[in-house]
């Protein structure tokens, strides 16, 4: 890669992992298919610890082996295709709790409790709310090159004879008078030009 795809993209290298995983349910993904490894691979392993062999094959093992693979790509599912989140993530409690009796005990409890966080965690998830667009005229620090007499106008305040203040609002358009206005006490208006 170059220096000139990355400033045509827009989105730094370091940063593209980054967006990507904050549009989808990464973690629940991810949560998934560690579950569905132990799912899948408790039934056929064995495990040895010095001379003793610890054998967990079961007559289930196929059971276990779909189980298995159908959680692993429900984790990269929820990855690729997040608008499908909540039916995968129910797919994957539904295949969590079924793997207890298929598959010892949910591959020794482990896999099933990934498998239950992480279809929680896909139907729970949602997207982020859109980024407010930048307002016209405001560079990216917030500043502006405009004066700030051309971002708002002052306001204008008439003192009453009663000792409180009113707004003046500046009447637009043809019919507007050429001098300046009070607000008399009255509630009439007085030319002061």
């Amino acid at each position: 890669m170059s220096a000139e795809s990355t400033a045509s993209s827009g989105v730094p290298h370091d940063n593209r992992f980054k967006v990507w995983r904050q549009t989808r349910p990464f973690w629940a993904g991810l949560f998934t298919m560690i579950g569905g490894v132990p799912i899948a691979y408790l039934p056929y392993g064995d495990m040895r610890l010095g001379n003793v062999t610890l054998a967990m094959k079961t007559t289930a093992g196929a059971g276990a082996l779909i189980i298995g693979v159908l959680l692993i790509t429900l984790g990269l599912t929820m990855w690729f295709q997040p608008l499908v989140r909540v039916f995968a993530g129910v797919a994957a409690i539904v295949l969590g709790l079924v793997s207890i009796p298929v598959s010892n005990f949910g591959g020794l409890v482990i896999g099933f409790l990934f498998a239950l966080v992480g279809g929680g965690m896909s139907v729970s998830w949602a997207p982020a709310p859109p980024a407010p667009e930048p307002v016209a005229g405001f560079d990216e620090g917030g500043e502006s090159g405009a004066p700030a007499e051309a971002m708002a106008a002052p306001v204008e305040y008439a003192h009453l004879h009663d000792g409180t203040t009113q707004p003046v609002i500046p009447q637009q358009g043809p019919e507007a008078p050429a001098a300046e206005t009070t607000i008399e006490a009255n509630g009439g208006r007085n030319s002061a030009g």
